[in-house]
């Protein structure tokens, strides 16, 4: 064989995967054909999340004054957004790629596809390999009615050379949530459009309702249970056309209506891999597909699609092949957040998922935070424990509200390990801040969850 290990994609798990295997001495090639760390570092969570501390920023400067601050806040500099993050984010791609250099792996810059199951064509050329590992990542969704071309996808949002005065976002997953937050918050009149009756579908239903207050407060015009029928060009502008007859003129339509395993055209059916009627890759615990020594990794599985779930599965697979360390990671607890405005943090069940298991005990908290009793601004804060009742572990924590991501960081090791409530009950809080808010909640909710969810 020409490698011991050929990954075909150069994001959060292929890197990882690619550079721990050569560290342990294995002969490595990895193939992107796009650009190297993947949607995350390009065009999904660092750009996004630099997008949202500019949002941030606007609001900060407005919150300033009732400190006794005197900000003249005169505009933003969309173009000078753009370029700031473009330079990170193509700073970060090239450390991914000088990673898997200095590790030294061979780099082909790209496509790559299956031959047979243990042959790659790539740039001109086939190798064969022992083992190989699919990390090709997804792709967004684009629409199918009418008018879709005039659509733009979340990929987008980061090469605008000109901000929209207005704009309709469709959707109601993380990546639409967070889009209308952002543009909301830099200054564009945004409407969010969804099918379904609450945004988030999956995530705690009090997160969901909460969520949807907290957007109409940013001044976000939503419209639920509702979807679009076309799209029409009007001017310079648009006109989105929706099932309750209704108009609605934009600047920009974005379509964030969910994303799919990035698999067409990589070969998989002649290598005998197995797909799900999505696209997905079907694979074990341990990545392994239907052809014992070719595995996927991350978002092509589509089981968690997250970085740090793909990144852990990279390596642990690598420890696995080539480091005498068998081994896998759990898809249990995974702690996630959404960069909404305000950011949703979540780990472990919901309660509707864990009143389906057996009787628990909820206790929640909404308090507007210790900042906005001075500036003013309409916003709150909901916390959530979701309790087993018989043997008093935590199964859940959820939060809307301001640092929710960096708070439930550190809750999630707690739940992971197995605390009970009265191990966030005797932890001793830190005063003042919303995060003691978790360890002094006392009194459940005075029904029981179970019989409410019947």
């Amino acid at each position: 064989m020409d490698f011991d290990l050929f990954v075909i994609g150069g994001g959060s798990a292929g890197v990882r995967c690619g550079r721990i295997s050569a560290g342990h001495g294995a002969k490595v090639a990895v193939a992107e054909r796009r650009f190297w760390g993947g949607t995350c570092v390009n065009v999904g969570c660092v750009p996004k999340k630099l997008m949202v501390q500019a949002a941030e920023y606007g609001a900060w400067a407005e919150d300033a004054r009732g400190f006794g601050w005197d900000i003249d806040v005169r505009g933003h500099d969309w173009g000078g957004l753009q370029k700031a993050v473009t330079a990170e984010t193509e700073r970060l791609s090239g450390i991914y790629r000088k990673l898997l250099d200095g590790a030294g792996a061979r780099i082909f810059d790209a496509s790559a596809k299956l031959i047979d199951a243990h042959t790659v064509e790539v740039a001109g050329e086939r190798v064969s390999a022992k083992h190989i590992v699919i990390a090709a990542g997804g792709e967004a969704v684009h629409p199918t009615f009418p008018g879709a071309e005039h659509c733009l996808i979340s990929d987008a949002l980061f090469s605008m050379q000109r901000k929209p005065k207005s704009a309709v976002v469709i959707g109601g997953g993380y990546i639409a949530c967070e889009f209308a937050g952002i543009l909301a918050g830099l200054g564009v009149e945004t409407t969010q459009i969804y099918r379904g009756r609450l945004f988030l579908r999956g995530f705690d239903p009090d997160i969901r309702e909460a969520l949807a207050g907290e957007m109409r407060a940013a001044g976000i015009q939503l419209r639920f249970d509702t979807d679009v029928t076309k799209v029409e060009q009007a001017g310079e502008g648009y006109l989105v056309h929706l099932t309750d007859n209704a108009m609605i003129e934009a600047d920009a339509v974005f379509a964030a209506i969910g994303r799919r395993p990035a698999t067409e055209g990589l070969g998989l059916e002649a290598a005998g891999v197995a797909l799900r009627d999505n696209g997905a890759v079907l694979v074990d615990e341990g990545g392994r597909t239907s052809v014992p020594h070719i595995y996927a990794l991350g978002d092509v599985t589509d089981q968690a699609n997250l970085t740090p779930v793909a990144t852990g599965q990279g390596h642990a697979l690598a420890d696995t092949l080539f480091g005498n360390n068998p081994r896998t990671i759990s898809l249990e607890n995974i702690p996630t957040a959404v960069f909404t405005a305000p950011p949703i943090g979540t780990v472990g069940l919901t309660e509707d998922e864990a009143a389906a298991r057996g009787e628990i005990d909820v206790y929640m908290s909404r308090f507007k935070p210790l900042r906005h009793t001075i500036t003013g601004r309409e916003r709150r804060t909901l916390m959530k424990l979701v309790v087993d009742r018989a043997s008093q572990r935590v199964l859940g924590v959820h939060m809307l509200g301001e640092d929710a991501g960096e708070i439930l960081q550190g809750f999630a090791v707690a739940v992971v390990m197995g605390a009970t409530k009265q191990d966030f009950d005797r932890t001793i809080g830190i005063h003042p801040s919303a995060a003691e808010e978790f360890v002094t909640m006392r009194t459940a909710r005075p029904r029981s969850v179970a019989k409410a969810a019947e």
